[in-house]
């Protein structure tokens, strides 16, 4: 067993590529956002409708990473190199079964899709040629997710970091020709911003299939078929996931009907936490995603002890991580709700709640961990019904009651997440002490 100091280098050395790659990948809406915000307000909402509802769509195929990187962490451990991409191989077929199909109905069916969640009629019809952009991207977004789960579950994450960069200079690139139509290119509005961010993922899915072809063929990648139990042990992981974060995500939406029914006012804070709480987590979830990956190595190599080991390691490491990144929320709450909000008022209303996220933000560190770290043991219902037992049966109905029928507002909205908060990391810490997760078979 390593020594506590590599230990803690081998965490980070795994950890720290994925957390840049992730706060890169935080920034492509943002991009999209800053680029078209220039050309008015109708412009800016509908590429915010059409992020999300994207973000939804991805959802369907968003299991396919950690079902990818579960079993080429554990196929790592057990040395078995020539099966190590058979799974990335299972993966890439799903992907194309899912996702080419699911770009089909929502090319077809996007102006019914926005209206679901918009009913500004100008909005939709500016959103529709964005989101039908980005939705053609939807198979080599999918086939990302396996190809980043195969190198990081064999502890390769660089790669990661490295080719999100490139796609990230790709679309800036030709996000601005396209929206703006400089270099003799069509000046499409909002639709050109749909149009370069397709475009980097198709680059992006060119770089890592690339890379795969030099780097995997000898892991079984495009030599080795899959049989029948792989292809139903990546579903058997990808769907729980995946479903996960389809109800989730939904979860948010209704988190925002319900600060609807206080004020405006609570909506345009709410968002601006959510928002922050989201991109500072990622950290977290980094350590998570490198957890994954240790854990899924150790029980291949049969060694529990290790693998349980693994999962206390990164929670001591995300603590402090998660607590320095929230300490300019505790002492300077005022200051970071000036870069969002410049009215009096909704910095006042904010303050608190900014502060009880800050705390929530150091809670999640142990849910965010042991909830990666059980995926990459291949315990994706369990995580599944976890995490949406206490969001939807315990979270959102309390929110509701505490929020809206006691009038706490907003305020009494972020004390009752912060609650939530704590019961989810003490669940996940239970599950993990109890071990059952170290008997399933990926």
């Amino acid at each position: 067993m390593l020594p506590e100091t590599s230990r803690r280098q081998t965490i980070l050395r795994l950890a720290l590529p994925i957390i840049g790659g992730m706060l890169t990948q935080s920034l492509l809406n943002l991009v999209d956002a800053a680029l078209v915000g220039s050309l008015g307000e109708v412009p800016l909402a509908a590429v915010g409708i059409g992020g999300y509802a994207i973000f939804l769509i991805t959802a369907v195929v968003f299991g396919l990473s950690s079902a990818v990187q579960a079993q080429a962490a554990r196929r790592h451990g057990e040395q078995d190199w020539g099966r190590c991409a058979v799974a990335l191989n299972a993966g890439l077929v799903i992907a194309l079964a899912v996702a080419g199909p699911l770009t089909l109905l929502c090319l077809w069916q996007a102006p019914a899709l926005l209206a679901l969640i918009n009913q500004d009629p100008a909005v939709n019809a500016e959103a529709a040629g964005y989101f039908q952009w980005r939705v053609a991207s939807l198979v080599p977004v999918a086939m990302i997710f396996c190809f980043r789960g195969y190198w990081n579950g064999i502890q390769q994450t660089g790669l990661y970091l490295r080719i999100i960069l490139a796609m990230h200079l790709i679309n800036v690139v030709a996000s601005v020709g396209l929206i703006f139509g400089l270099a003799g290119l069509p000046a499409m509005g909002s639709a050109g911003a749909g149009a370069g961010t397709t475009l980097s993922l198709f680059a992006g899915l060119g770089l890592w299939a690339w890379h795969s072809l030099r780097h995997a063929r000898a892991n079984g990648f495009l030599t080795q078929r899959p049989c029948a139990g792989t292809f139903a042990t990546t579903l058997r992981l990808t769907v729980p996931h995946s479903f996960q974060q389809i109800w989730f995500a939904a979860g948010y939406a209704v988190l925002f009907w319900i600060l609807g029914r206080i004020d405006t006012a609570s909506v345009a804070v709410g968002h601006v936490l959510v928002n922050l709480s989201l991109l500072l987590i990622l950290p977290g979830v980094g350590l998570g995603m490198a957890a994954m990956s240790l854990v899924g190595e150790s029980l291949g190599r049969h060694d529990h002890r290790d693998a349980h080991r693994w999962g206390w390691d990164v929670v001591r490491l995300a603590f402090p991580c998660l607590a320095l990144i929230a300490l300019p929320m505790v002492l300077l709450p005022d200051v970071v709700l000036r870069l969002f909000l410049h009215d009096a008022a909704l910095i006042a209303l904010g303050r608190l709640p900014l502060q009880l996220t800050a705390a929530m933000i150091v809670l999640d560190a142990a849910a965010l961990v042991f909830a990666q770290a059980l995926l990459g043991a291949g315990a994706q219902r369990t995580v599944m019904t976890l995490t949406l037992t206490l969001q939807w049966m315990v979270f959102l109905p309390l929110a509701w009651w505490v929020g809206v029928h006691q009038e706490a507002g907003l305020l009494g909205i972020w004390w009752v997440q912060l609650g939530y908060r704590c019961l989810n990391s003490l669940g996940f810490m239970l599950i993990w002490q109890r071990r059952g997760w170290q008997r399933l078979a990926v």
